[in-house]
């Protein structure tokens, strides 16, 4: 196996977690994941502090996450909060928040700039479009990734389906959807600790 692939390749199941992140460490990790994503970069932090850094396990990771999508804000925000919180405190917090946020910011206010004097270009229309496209193919696989750590817990399946089809199939709004189907999971995982 070449080095190049042995770097690509995720951490074994068991493999130890890497030292608890410095607060530099925290800013230029999730600045890099902000200024390499677009539309979307869920699917990049969960490669980054999963299977990259290893600061966290596959089913922290999980968990944190649906804790992250619970709390009204962006996931990935709401994410780099929690994850600086776990590791520096209140310091790491507002690291990693200010390097997720400052070199998109800056992006996106010079393609605000570029965007308002080409608007009407097709070309510019297009890329957007499968730019949109591509956001949502990574949404799916990481999806998929994050149901592997569950694929042994048919109760935390259970809820995973019951929330897709309350979501995606009967369209019934996020907040009410919620507020049934959290506490049925907390129950549901209460009475497996018994």
């Amino acid at each position: 196996m070449t080095a190049v692939a042995e770097a690509a390749a995720p951490p074994p199941p068991g493999a130890a977690l890497a030292p608890a992140p410095s607060c530099g460490a925290l800013f230029l990790g999730f600045l890099g994941l902000g200024l390499i994503g677009f539309g979307g970069v869920l699917p990049m932090a969960r490669r980054m502090l999963v299977e990259e850094r290893r600061w966290l396990s596959a089913e922290s990771f999980t968990e944190l996450l649906g804790l992250c999508q619970f709390l009204p804000g962006g996931n990935v925000i709401n994410l780099s909060v929690a994850v600086g919180m776990e590791f520096r405190g209140a310091a790491g917090a507002a690291s990693a928040l200010l390097g997720l946020v400052l070199g998109p910011t800056a992006v996106v206010i010079g393609l605000g700039v570029v965007y308002d004097r080409f608007r009407d270009d097709p070309t510019l229309q297009h890329m957007f479009a499968g730019l949109a496209a591509a956001a949502a193919g990574l949404l799916v696989a990481t999806a998929l990734k994050m149901l592997a750590p569950l694929r042994r817990n048919g109760r935390a399946l259970l809820v995973v389906a019951a929330t897709l089809i309350a979501i995606a199939v009967a369209r019934w709004p996020l907040l009410p959807s919620l507020m049934v189907l959290a506490p049925a999971s907390i129950l549901l995982c209460g009475r497996r600790g018994r």
